[in-house]
């Protein structure tokens, strides 16, 4: 199931969250409120999956789990840079 949703996530990351937001409990357990997921699901869904994936409940997230994070945040910023640079030539 674990690999089915790296892949999923890779292919349309806004898919793969929407569906582990649906099936499981994740989300809620990661985020108090629905806005904060929401904006997430839309500007930066690499950084959101990651961090819903990386927290855990008593924690939060700490360590590798902020790096998964900021590799969710470069693939964010490198897909909205790419179609920057398409557009451009």
């Amino acid at each position: 199931m674990g690999c089915l949703l790296a892949l999923l996530a890779a292919i349309s990351p806004r898919l793969a969250l929407a569906l582990v937001w649906i099936f499981t409990n994740l989300v809620d357990r990661a985020f108090t409120g629905f806005l904060v997921p929401l904006l997430g699901l839309i500007f930066l869904p690499f950084t959101t999956l990651l961090y819903v994936l990386a927290y855990q409940p008593v924690v939060g997230v700490s360590g590798w789990g902020w790096l998964l994070v900021f590799v969710g945040l470069l693939f964010d910023l490198g897909s909205y840079g790419g179609g920057a640079f398409g557009r451009r030539r």
